[in-house]
Protein backbone atom coordinates (compact mmCIF):
# COMPACT_ATOMS: atom_id res chain seq x y z
CA UNK A 1 0.00 0.00 0.00
CA UNK A 2 1.59 3.39 -0.65
CA UNK A 3 1.05 6.54 1.11
CA UNK A 4 -1.40 7.74 -0.75
CA UNK A 5 -3.90 4.59 -0.66
CA UNK A 6 -3.22 4.69 3.32
CA UNK A 7 -6.44 5.78 4.82
CA UNK A 8 -7.46 5.40 8.85
CA UNK A 9 -11.43 6.51 7.79
CA UNK A 10 -12.45 5.15 11.45
CA UNK A 11 -9.40 6.92 13.10
CA UNK A 12 -10.27 9.90 11.15
CA UNK A 13 -14.06 10.15 12.49
CA UNK A 14 -13.12 9.26 16.17
CA UNK A 15 -10.34 12.30 16.54
CA UNK A 16 -13.42 14.50 15.42
CA UNK A 17 -15.14 12.95 17.98
CA UNK A 18 -12.29 13.63 20.48
CA UNK A 19 -11.66 17.23 19.37
CA UNK A 20 -15.82 17.98 19.83
CA UNK A 21 -15.54 16.33 23.68
CA UNK A 22 -11.76 17.04 25.16
CA UNK A 23 -9.68 19.98 24.63
CA UNK A 24 -6.65 19.20 22.46
CA UNK A 25 -8.48 15.61 21.21
CA UNK A 26 -6.52 13.84 23.63
CA UNK A 27 -5.23 13.75 27.41
CA UNK A 28 -2.04 14.52 26.92
CA UNK A 29 -0.22 17.23 24.00
CA UNK A 30 1.96 14.83 23.18
CA UNK A 31 -0.52 12.24 22.08
CA UNK A 32 -2.58 14.86 19.85
CA UNK A 33 -2.86 14.30 16.75
CA UNK A 34 -1.36 17.60 15.45
CA UNK A 35 2.43 15.29 16.52
CA UNK A 36 1.29 13.16 13.06
CA UNK A 37 0.91 13.71 9.50
CA UNK A 38 -2.45 15.08 8.37
CA UNK A 39 -5.29 12.49 8.85
CA UNK A 40 -2.82 9.85 10.05
CA UNK A 41 -3.19 10.06 13.32
CA UNK A 42 -4.56 6.71 14.29
CA UNK A 43 -6.52 6.08 17.10
CA UNK A 44 -6.08 2.70 19.26
CA UNK A 45 -8.08 -0.10 19.54
CA UNK A 46 -5.91 -2.38 21.57
CA UNK A 47 -2.53 -3.54 22.09
CA UNK A 48 -0.29 -6.36 23.15
CA UNK A 49 3.51 -6.61 23.87
CA UNK A 50 4.80 -4.61 21.31
CA UNK A 51 2.42 -3.51 18.76
CA UNK A 52 -0.63 -2.10 18.63
CA UNK A 53 -4.18 -2.13 16.88
CA UNK A 54 -6.17 1.11 15.56
CA UNK A 55 -9.51 1.11 14.97
CA UNK A 56 -9.01 0.91 11.40
CA UNK A 57 -7.54 -2.28 11.80
CA UNK A 58 -4.42 -1.56 11.24
CA UNK A 59 -1.57 -3.29 13.13
CA UNK A 60 1.79 -1.61 14.51
CA UNK A 61 4.77 -1.88 15.92
CA UNK A 62 4.79 0.85 18.76
CA UNK A 63 7.82 2.74 19.86
CA UNK A 64 8.18 5.08 22.93
CA UNK A 65 4.57 3.01 24.18
CA UNK A 66 2.61 5.16 26.80
CA UNK A 67 4.98 7.77 26.60
CA UNK A 68 7.75 5.29 27.74
CA UNK A 69 5.52 4.43 30.70
CA UNK A 70 5.20 0.83 28.93
CA UNK A 71 8.37 -0.88 28.70
CA UNK A 72 7.60 -3.99 29.85
CA UNK A 73 4.99 -4.03 27.00
CA UNK A 74 1.30 -4.09 26.90
CA UNK A 75 -0.59 -6.73 28.56
CA UNK A 76 2.57 -8.26 30.48
CA UNK A 77 0.83 -11.20 31.99
CA UNK A 78 3.09 -10.68 35.00
CA UNK A 79 1.64 -7.41 35.99
CA UNK A 80 -1.75 -8.30 35.03
CA UNK A 81 -2.19 -11.09 37.63
CA UNK A 82 -0.65 -8.97 39.86
CA UNK A 83 -3.29 -6.12 39.46
CA UNK A 84 -5.99 -8.65 38.77
CA UNK A 85 -5.13 -10.63 42.62
CA UNK A 86 -6.04 -6.89 44.16
CA UNK A 87 -9.07 -5.61 41.99
CA UNK A 88 -11.18 -8.90 43.86
CA UNK A 89 -10.14 -7.22 47.30
CA UNK A 90 -10.89 -3.58 46.96
CA UNK A 91 -8.76 -0.58 45.97
CA UNK A 92 -8.89 1.91 48.42
CA UNK A 93 -9.62 2.32 51.65
CA UNK A 94 -10.03 4.88 54.39
CA UNK A 95 -6.93 4.19 56.08
CA UNK A 96 -3.92 3.10 54.87
CA UNK A 97 -3.71 -1.06 53.52
CA UNK A 98 -0.32 -2.84 54.20
CA UNK A 99 0.07 -2.98 50.65
CA UNK A 100 1.79 0.68 51.02
CA UNK A 101 4.36 -0.53 53.17
CA UNK A 102 4.86 -3.65 51.25
CA UNK A 103 5.43 -1.69 48.17
CA UNK A 104 7.58 1.12 49.95
CA UNK A 105 9.89 -1.97 51.08
CA UNK A 106 10.40 -3.01 47.56
CA UNK A 107 10.75 0.43 45.98
CA UNK A 108 13.42 1.26 48.68
CA UNK A 109 15.30 -2.30 48.31
CA UNK A 110 14.97 -1.68 44.52
CA UNK A 111 16.14 2.24 44.77
CA UNK A 112 18.65 1.53 47.88
CA UNK A 113 20.10 5.14 47.75
CA UNK A 114 16.56 6.34 48.93
CA UNK A 115 15.32 6.10 52.46
CA UNK A 116 12.15 7.27 52.29
CA UNK A 117 9.39 6.74 49.44
CA UNK A 118 5.70 8.43 48.55
CA UNK A 119 3.39 7.47 45.87
CA UNK A 120 1.74 9.23 43.71
CA UNK A 121 -0.01 8.89 40.46
CA UNK A 122 1.68 11.26 38.46
CA UNK A 123 5.31 12.60 37.74
CA UNK A 124 4.29 16.26 37.86
CA UNK A 125 2.63 15.72 41.53
CA UNK A 126 5.92 14.19 42.46
CA UNK A 127 8.62 17.19 40.86
CA UNK A 128 6.62 19.56 42.61
CA UNK A 129 6.45 18.00 45.84
CA UNK A 130 9.76 17.82 45.57
CA UNK A 131 10.32 21.52 45.00
CA UNK A 132 7.99 22.63 47.41
CA UNK A 133 9.72 20.70 49.85
CA UNK A 134 13.12 22.09 48.54
CA UNK A 135 11.55 25.70 49.72
CA UNK A 136 10.38 24.64 52.49
CA UNK A 137 13.98 22.74 54.21
CA UNK A 138 16.05 25.85 52.44
CA UNK A 139 13.62 28.61 53.23
CA UNK A 140 14.35 29.70 49.94
CA UNK A 141 12.22 31.19 46.80
CA UNK A 142 13.94 29.86 43.42
CA UNK A 143 13.91 27.10 41.53
CA UNK A 144 16.86 25.91 39.08
CA UNK A 145 16.17 23.74 36.42
CA UNK A 146 18.09 22.35 33.74
CA UNK A 147 17.23 24.14 30.62
CA UNK A 148 18.13 21.47 27.90
CA UNK A 149 15.20 19.01 29.55
CA UNK A 150 11.76 19.47 28.11
CA UNK A 151 9.53 18.71 30.89
CA UNK A 152 9.49 18.44 34.49
CA UNK A 153 5.77 19.63 35.71
CA UNK A 154 2.28 20.61 34.40
CA UNK A 155 2.45 22.95 37.31
CA UNK A 156 3.04 26.72 37.24
CA UNK A 157 6.46 27.01 37.98
CA UNK A 158 7.76 25.17 34.98
CA UNK A 159 5.02 25.70 32.60
CA UNK A 160 5.37 29.15 33.21
CA UNK A 161 8.94 29.05 31.40
CA UNK A 162 7.52 27.70 28.22
CA UNK A 163 5.65 29.37 25.40
CA UNK A 164 2.51 27.98 26.71
CA UNK A 165 2.63 30.10 29.88
CA UNK A 166 -0.62 31.53 29.33
CA UNK A 167 -2.67 32.06 32.79
CA UNK A 168 0.64 32.15 34.57
CA UNK A 169 1.56 35.22 36.87
CA UNK A 170 4.86 36.50 36.20
CA UNK A 171 5.62 36.72 39.86
CA UNK A 172 5.98 32.79 39.74
CA UNK A 173 7.56 32.24 36.66
CA UNK A 174 10.27 35.18 38.02
CA UNK A 175 11.28 32.45 40.53
CA UNK A 176 12.17 29.66 38.40
CA UNK A 177 15.71 29.67 36.76
CA UNK A 178 17.77 27.61 34.46
CA UNK A 179 21.24 25.91 34.02
CA UNK A 180 22.83 24.16 31.28
CA UNK A 181 23.23 20.29 31.09
CA UNK A 182 26.95 19.66 31.45
CA UNK A 183 28.29 23.10 32.06
CA UNK A 184 29.36 23.27 36.19
CA UNK A 185 30.87 26.70 35.32
CA UNK A 186 27.89 28.23 34.14
CA UNK A 187 25.81 26.34 37.55
CA UNK A 188 28.26 27.58 39.62
CA UNK A 189 28.02 31.27 38.57
CA UNK A 190 23.83 31.14 38.44
CA UNK A 191 23.88 30.11 42.39
CA UNK A 192 26.86 32.64 42.83
CA UNK A 193 24.49 35.46 41.45
CA UNK A 194 21.35 34.41 42.99
CA UNK A 195 23.43 33.41 46.18
CA UNK A 196 21.06 32.44 48.75
CA UNK A 197 17.75 31.88 46.52
CA UNK A 198 18.23 28.92 45.53
CA UNK A 199 15.97 26.28 47.22
CA UNK A 200 16.76 23.23 44.73
CA UNK A 201 18.58 22.05 41.34
CA UNK A 202 16.45 19.75 39.22
CA UNK A 203 17.52 17.96 36.27
CA UNK A 204 17.18 14.60 34.74
CA UNK A 205 20.51 12.90 35.46
CA UNK A 206 20.58 11.78 32.11
CA UNK A 207 18.82 11.92 28.67
CA UNK A 208 19.86 12.08 24.88
CA UNK A 209 23.93 12.23 25.92
CA UNK A 210 25.80 11.09 28.44
CA UNK A 211 26.87 13.37 31.73
CA UNK A 212 30.18 14.57 30.70
CA UNK A 213 32.44 12.21 32.97
CA UNK A 214 32.57 13.80 36.41
CA UNK A 215 29.29 16.39 36.15
CA UNK A 216 26.44 14.54 38.58
CA UNK A 217 29.64 14.57 41.34
CA UNK A 218 30.12 17.81 40.29
CA UNK A 219 26.36 18.82 41.46
CA UNK A 220 26.98 17.11 44.18
CA UNK A 221 29.62 19.40 45.29
CA UNK A 222 27.54 22.27 43.87
CA UNK A 223 24.26 21.88 45.82
CA UNK A 224 26.58 20.78 49.31
CA UNK A 225 28.33 24.15 48.95
CA UNK A 226 25.83 26.43 47.61
CA UNK A 227 23.06 25.25 50.40
CA UNK A 228 20.75 23.70 47.99
CA UNK A 229 18.45 20.86 47.31
CA UNK A 230 19.95 18.14 44.30
CA UNK A 231 16.90 16.98 42.48
CA UNK A 232 17.22 13.91 39.97
CA UNK A 233 13.83 13.81 37.88
CA UNK A 234 14.02 9.90 37.10
CA UNK A 235 10.53 9.87 35.20
CA UNK A 236 12.59 8.08 32.26
CA UNK A 237 15.80 7.02 33.30
CA UNK A 238 13.97 5.65 35.88
CA UNK A 239 14.64 1.18 35.46
CA UNK A 240 15.68 1.73 31.95
CA UNK A 241 19.16 2.95 32.92
CA UNK A 242 19.07 0.48 35.45
CA UNK A 243 16.76 -1.27 38.39
CA UNK A 244 18.08 1.60 40.26
CA UNK A 245 17.66 4.13 38.07
CA UNK A 246 20.46 6.92 37.04
CA UNK A 247 22.02 7.36 40.55
CA UNK A 248 22.72 3.90 40.78
CA UNK A 249 24.29 3.42 37.70
CA UNK A 250 26.59 6.80 38.09
CA UNK A 251 27.02 6.14 41.96
CA UNK A 252 25.55 9.91 42.43
CA UNK A 253 23.05 9.97 45.20
CA UNK A 254 20.82 13.02 44.98
CA UNK A 255 18.67 14.65 48.40
CA UNK A 256 15.43 13.88 46.33
CA UNK A 257 14.16 12.00 43.32
CA UNK A 258 11.45 11.27 41.32
CA UNK A 259 10.06 8.51 39.07
CA UNK A 260 7.46 7.31 37.47
CA UNK A 261 6.42 6.42 33.73
CA UNK A 262 8.06 2.96 33.11
CA UNK A 263 7.41 2.04 37.59
CA UNK A 264 3.87 1.37 36.52
CA UNK A 265 3.96 -0.32 32.90
CA UNK A 266 1.08 2.14 32.15
CA UNK A 267 -0.77 2.14 35.20
CA UNK A 268 -0.81 5.08 37.50
CA UNK A 269 2.36 5.23 39.77
CA UNK A 270 4.37 7.65 40.72
CA UNK A 271 7.07 7.87 43.54
CA UNK A 272 8.84 10.88 45.49
CA UNK A 273 11.92 9.13 47.33
CA UNK A 274 15.03 10.69 49.39
CA UNK A 275 16.77 11.64 52.28
CA UNK A 276 14.54 10.43 55.25
CA UNK A 277 15.83 13.69 56.86
CA UNK A 278 13.95 16.03 53.68
CA UNK A 279 11.05 13.07 53.33
CA UNK A 280 9.90 13.53 57.24
CA UNK A 281 9.18 16.89 56.67
CA UNK A 282 5.68 16.23 55.40
CA UNK A 283 5.72 13.34 57.96
CA UNK A 284 4.29 13.55 61.56
CA UNK A 285 7.46 12.48 63.59
CA UNK A 286 9.20 16.06 63.58
CA UNK A 287 8.70 18.94 65.64
CA UNK A 288 9.14 21.26 62.90
CA UNK A 289 6.79 22.81 60.58
CA UNK A 290 4.74 20.85 58.24
CA UNK A 291 4.98 20.50 55.11
CA UNK A 292 2.22 19.54 52.53
CA UNK A 293 4.26 16.92 50.87
CA UNK A 294 1.49 14.49 48.95
CA UNK A 295 -1.71 13.94 49.44
CA UNK A 296 -3.79 12.04 46.66
CA UNK A 297 -6.52 10.14 47.11
CA UNK A 298 -5.58 7.75 44.52
CA UNK A 299 -1.93 7.62 45.11
CA UNK A 300 -2.05 4.31 46.79
CA UNK A 301 -4.32 2.76 44.76
CA UNK A 302 -3.80 -1.10 45.83
CA UNK A 303 -3.83 -2.52 42.10
CA UNK A 304 -1.03 -0.11 40.55
CA UNK A 305 1.10 -0.60 43.79
CA UNK A 306 0.73 -4.28 42.94
CA UNK A 307 1.31 -3.47 39.40
CA UNK A 308 4.65 -1.37 40.21
CA UNK A 309 5.76 -4.34 42.45
CA UNK A 310 5.65 -6.59 39.58
CA UNK A 311 7.06 -4.19 37.75
CA UNK A 312 10.71 -4.62 39.92
CA UNK A 313 10.34 -8.23 39.76
CA UNK A 314 10.43 -8.20 36.15
CA UNK A 315 13.22 -6.00 36.11
CA UNK A 316 15.54 -8.04 38.40
CA UNK A 317 14.02 -11.35 37.55
CA UNK A 318 14.27 -11.40 33.69
CA UNK A 319 17.07 -8.77 32.99
CA UNK A 320 14.70 -5.88 31.50
CA UNK A 321 17.36 -3.49 31.42
CA UNK A 322 19.74 -5.56 29.64
CA UNK A 323 17.35 -6.66 27.01
CA UNK A 324 15.90 -3.10 26.49
CA UNK A 325 19.82 -1.90 25.87
CA UNK A 326 20.16 -4.93 23.33
CA UNK A 327 17.24 -3.89 21.83
CA UNK A 328 18.09 -0.40 21.30
CA UNK A 329 21.67 -1.01 20.09
CA UNK A 330 19.76 -3.46 17.54
CA UNK A 331 17.68 -1.18 16.40
CA UNK A 332 20.19 1.91 16.44
CA UNK A 333 22.65 0.19 14.48
CA UNK A 334 19.74 -1.14 11.79
CA UNK A 335 18.54 2.57 11.31
CA UNK A 336 22.04 4.25 11.10
CA UNK A 337 22.81 1.35 8.05
CA UNK A 338 19.52 2.19 6.71
CA UNK A 339 19.61 6.01 6.59
CA UNK A 340 23.60 6.19 5.48
CA UNK A 341 22.95 3.48 2.57
CA UNK A 342 20.23 5.87 1.32
CA UNK A 343 22.11 8.71 1.80
CA UNK A 344 21.06 10.38 4.61
CA UNK A 345 22.89 9.17 7.47
CA UNK A 346 23.55 13.13 8.04
CA UNK A 347 20.19 14.05 8.38
CA UNK A 348 17.92 10.75 9.89
CA UNK A 349 19.70 11.14 13.34
CA UNK A 350 19.39 8.23 15.80
CA UNK A 351 20.67 9.94 19.25
CA UNK A 352 19.91 8.73 23.08
CA UNK A 353 20.96 5.69 25.43
CA UNK A 354 20.15 2.21 23.93
CA UNK A 355 16.88 1.88 26.16
CA UNK A 356 15.52 5.75 25.41
CA UNK A 357 16.37 6.61 21.82
CA UNK A 358 14.77 9.21 20.07
CA UNK A 359 15.87 10.64 16.35
CA UNK A 360 15.92 13.96 14.83
CA UNK A 361 14.61 14.88 11.17
CA UNK A 362 17.39 17.54 9.44
CA UNK A 363 17.20 19.48 6.52
CA UNK A 364 19.82 20.25 3.54
CA UNK A 365 21.56 22.29 6.09
CA UNK A 366 21.28 20.02 8.82
CA UNK A 367 18.69 22.04 10.72
CA UNK A 368 15.97 20.13 12.88
CA UNK A 369 12.90 20.10 10.23
CA UNK A 370 9.06 19.66 11.51
CA UNK A 371 8.43 19.25 7.56
CA UNK A 372 11.26 16.44 6.93
CA UNK A 373 9.81 14.66 10.52
CA UNK A 374 6.44 14.97 8.83
CA UNK A 375 7.69 13.10 5.53
CA UNK A 376 9.56 10.23 7.86
CA UNK A 377 6.47 10.00 10.28
CA UNK A 378 3.93 9.19 7.41
CA UNK A 379 6.86 6.23 5.85
CA UNK A 380 6.82 4.97 8.58
CA UNK A 381 3.02 5.23 9.28
CA UNK A 382 2.10 3.39 6.26
CA UNK A 383 4.72 0.81 6.57
CA UNK A 384 3.20 -0.24 9.85
CA UNK A 385 5.47 1.67 12.36
CA UNK A 386 4.05 3.75 14.72
CA UNK A 387 7.12 5.32 16.27
CA UNK A 388 7.53 9.11 17.85
CA UNK A 389 10.31 8.26 19.23
CA UNK A 390 12.42 5.05 18.91
CA UNK A 391 11.99 4.15 22.55
CA UNK A 392 12.23 0.51 22.51
CA UNK A 393 10.19 -1.80 24.92
CA UNK A 394 11.08 -5.71 26.07
CA UNK A 395 8.30 -7.03 24.32
CA UNK A 396 9.73 -6.21 20.77
CA UNK A 397 11.01 -9.38 18.72
CA UNK A 398 13.92 -9.60 16.32
CA UNK A 399 11.50 -9.41 13.46
CA UNK A 400 9.88 -6.62 14.70
CA UNK A 401 13.01 -4.63 14.51
CA UNK A 402 14.32 -5.86 11.55
CA UNK A 403 10.60 -4.91 10.14
CA UNK A 404 10.93 -1.57 11.39
CA UNK A 405 14.44 -0.88 9.81
CA UNK A 406 13.07 -1.76 6.40
CA UNK A 407 10.43 0.50 7.17
CA UNK A 408 13.21 2.94 7.72
CA UNK A 409 15.11 2.38 4.75
CA UNK A 410 11.92 3.12 2.11
CA UNK A 411 10.81 6.24 4.05
CA UNK A 412 14.75 7.32 3.49
CA UNK A 413 15.17 6.50 -0.06
CA UNK A 414 11.94 9.14 0.07
CA UNK A 415 13.53 11.44 2.08
CA UNK A 416 16.67 11.83 0.15
CA UNK A 417 14.46 12.56 -3.33
CA UNK A 418 13.10 15.36 -1.17
CA UNK A 419 16.66 16.17 -0.12
CA UNK A 420 17.21 16.26 -3.49
CA UNK A 421 14.24 18.22 -5.10
CA UNK A 422 15.47 21.06 -2.79
CA UNK A 423 11.66 20.76 -0.83
CA UNK A 424 9.88 17.99 0.94
CA UNK A 425 6.19 19.80 0.59
CA UNK A 426 5.36 17.14 -2.34
CA UNK A 427 5.62 14.19 0.06
CA UNK A 428 4.01 15.79 3.09
CA UNK A 429 0.53 15.25 2.30
CA UNK A 430 -1.01 17.99 3.90
CA UNK A 431 0.41 20.76 7.27
CA UNK A 432 3.28 19.82 8.73
CA UNK A 433 3.57 18.24 12.46
CA UNK A 434 3.87 20.87 15.20
CA UNK A 435 6.14 21.05 18.53
CA UNK A 436 4.10 20.35 21.48
CA UNK A 437 5.08 23.99 23.00
CA UNK A 438 4.14 26.63 21.11
CA UNK A 439 2.04 29.50 21.96
CA UNK A 440 -0.89 29.60 19.16
CA UNK A 441 -2.62 26.72 18.33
Amino acid sequence: MTTEEFRLPRSREANERLHALIPGGAHTYAKGDDQYPEDLAPVISHGRGAHVWDVDGNRYVEYGSGLRSVSLGHAHPRVLEAVRRELDRGGNFVRPSLLEAEAAERFLATVPTAEMVKFAKNGSDATTAAVRLARAATGRPRVALCADHPFFSVDDWFIGTTPMSAGIPAATTDLTVRFPYGDLAATEELLTRYEGEVACLILEPATHTEPPPGYLAGLRALADRHGCVLVFDEMITGFRWSEAGAQGLYGVVPDLSTFGKALGNGFAVSALAGRRELMERGGLRHSGERVFLLSTTHGAETHSLAAAMAVQTAYAEEGVTARLHALGERLAAGVREAAAAMGVGDHVVVRGRASNLVFATLDDARRPSQEYRTLFLRHLLTGGVLAPSFVVSAALTDADIDHTVDVVAQACAVYRKALDAGDPTPWLGGRPVKPVFRRRA
